[in-house]
């Protein structure tokens, strides 16, 4: 299965789970984390949320790591201001302007 587990600041975190454990939340890097949520008092009470996104019975642990690949990428869970995925490596694009602002008026 692949889920997507939202933080209260709104953040994802894009894992996959072999097991289908009810109990497993991924493996985020706790110091990025830790960084948005820096002292006790935004600690004290936290609800996350796993939500599936995609599961298969027969899909083999490359494809379902694929799959996950994939998905981290089209949700940006891999982008610092969406998300708590670290690879792959965000790239961002940049914004391109539109033909209209450079064309000449005529």
């Amino acid at each position: 299965m692949i889920y997507k587990v939202t933080w209260p600041n709104g953040k994802i975190y894009v894992g996959s789970d072999l097991t289908d454990s009810i109990s497993y939340f991924g493996s985020p890097d706790d110091q990025l984390i830790e960084q948005d949520f820096p002292n006790r008092e935004s600690r004290q009470k936290i609800t996350v949320t796993r939500e599936i996104l995609w599961e298969s019975n027969t899909a083999t642990k490359a494809e379902v790591l694929a799959r996950e690949r994939r998905l981290i990428v089209e949700l940006r869970a891999n982008d610092p201001k969406i998300g708590y995925n670290r690879r792959p490596v965000f790239r961002s694009v940049p914004e391109q302007s539109s033909p209209c602002a450079t064309q000449p008026k005529g």
